[in-house]
């Protein structure tokens, strides 16, 4: 990998304030240098200002309208990892909502929830992670059931956890969450890539820690736009650099539900990498190209394998087994 690589896949971390020392030392000499990356560095640099809010002497923009203000009186965030970077993004991203959710707690998002109960999922969904990482849980009645069917245990506990919180007020449910986020932030985990390189059972799946941060920030961005849409408020999309780790998770996952023996398609998102998706020894059979957005929305059951933007060339039914498939992995 060349110095660009390495500057460039730290870009990201650098604007969230994540970085080692020693990546420290690296990052500003490279911009100096390199127009392509100081243009990243400045838009990602953006989105985080964004999501801080505007300077108290300035006027809001349109696109601050969503977050004005809600991160000014919140400490410093954690320094974490790169791939942790994206959790905390979406956790902020969240946090940043709450100040437009006052009287609108009712308001139907997705399923049968209200933004309430929206949240005191996401108090749920990040709840076995934190178990695994040694924190406890804010809900009586966590367990950790390896026997059990995950997809059974996940609802189970979803209801659990939302019966609880309709009993407190959403600003109680909120302190939780948050407070669950804040603690999964703050563990050797989420600052150590190495430690947090080894493997874990959440969801049916056996990933690496890494991968189990990056599937919690995938909920809760997903969930923040739900309640952004819910109330009519436009919630800017991951920066780049976190959207491109939440597709190549997403791609990593799907190939695996998809197997060696599936017609292989040529999956590409737009702009970016592509990746042979089923049978790697055998011709492609199909050409299939998506948003990284849209993408990630199939994935988390936002778009229908009929319906999401796309552009193909070959197979038909080839693309869409592998958008079916998508499609199906939605636990959200």
């Amino acid at each position: 990998m060349t110095d660009h690589d390495d500057v460039r896949d730290l870009l990201a971390a650098w604007a969230f304030g994540a970085l080692e020392p020693a990546e420290e030392r690296l990052v500003p000499p490279h911009l100096a240098e390199c127009e392509s990356c100081a243009a990243e560095a400045e838009r990602l640099s953006a989105t985080v200002r964004l999501l801080a809010g505007p300077p108290l002497d300035e006027p809001p923009s349109p696109l601050d309208t969503l977050l004005t203000g809600a991160l000014r009186a919140r400490p410093a965030p954690p320094r974490v990892a790169r791939h942790a970077a994206p959790y905390a993004a979406a956790v902020a991203g969240l946090e940043a909502l709450l100040p437009e959710l006052a009287g609108r707690w009712s308001t139907p998002v997705v399923h049968d929830w209200d933004v309430h109960a929206t949240v005191a999922h996401l108090l749920a969904a990040d709840e076995h992670l934190a178990l695994r990482l040694g924190i406890d849980a804010r809900v009586p009645g966590a367990r950790i059931d390896e026997d059990a069917d995950w997809a059974e245990a996940w609802e189970r506990r979803t209801a659990e956890v939302i019966g609880h919180e309709y009993g407190r007020t959403p600003e109680e449910t909120v302190a939780d969450w948050s407070a669950q986020a804040a603690a999964l932030l703050g563990t050797p985990h989420a600052r150590d890539p190495e430690l947090a390189a080894g493997t874990t059972l959440l969801m049916g799946l056996r990933l690496p820690v890494t991968e189990h941060f990056l599937a919690r920030a995938f909920e809760a961005w997903i969930h923040t736009d739900d309640i952004g849409r819910a109330l009519g408020l436009a919630v800017p999309p991951p920066p780049e650099e976190h959207l491109g780790q939440l597709v190549r998770l997403a791609v990593r996952v799907l190939g695996t539900v998809l197997g060696a023996g599936a017609p292989p398609v040529l999956f590409a998102v737009r702009g970016g990498e592509e990746w042979v998706l089923g049978s790697q020894s055998d011709p492609v059979a199909a050409e299939l190209t998506l948003d990284a957005v849209d993408f990630c929305l199939l994935i988390g059951g936002r778009h229908a394998p009929d319906t999401v933007p796309r552009d193909t060339t070959g197979d038909a039914a080839a693309v869409r087994n592998v958008l079916e498939r998508a499609a199906s992995l939605s636990w959200l």
